[in-house]
C-alpha cells in the first residue's frame, strides 16, 4: 500500500496521526503529512481506519 495525503484537501484535523502516529505527523503548518509512505502489514488497518475517520476524506491510499 502507498499512502498520500492531498494538500488541497487537508484541514489540519490530526485525527489520522492520533490513529496511526506511526504513518500520519501535523507538520508547522498543522496539515498532515505521510510520514511512511509505505507501511508495514501491521500497522495497515490502522492507515484504513484513519482514511475512514478523515473529515475531508484527505488520505488516498494506493492498494497495489
Amino acid at each position: 500500500m502507498k499512502v498520500s495525503v492531498d494538500g488541497t484537501k487537508c484541514e489540519g484535523h490530526a485525527l489520522c496521526a492520533g490513529i496511526a502516529p506511526t504513518v500520519f505527523e501535523v507538520n508547522a503548518d498543522d496539515l498532515a503529512v505521510v510520514i511512511e509512505e509505505s507501511p508495514q502489514e501491521a500497522v495497515l488497518s490502522e492507515v484504513r481506519s484513519a482514511a475512514s475517520a478523515c473529515p475531508t476524506m484527505a488520505i488516498v491510499l494506493d492498494e497495489d
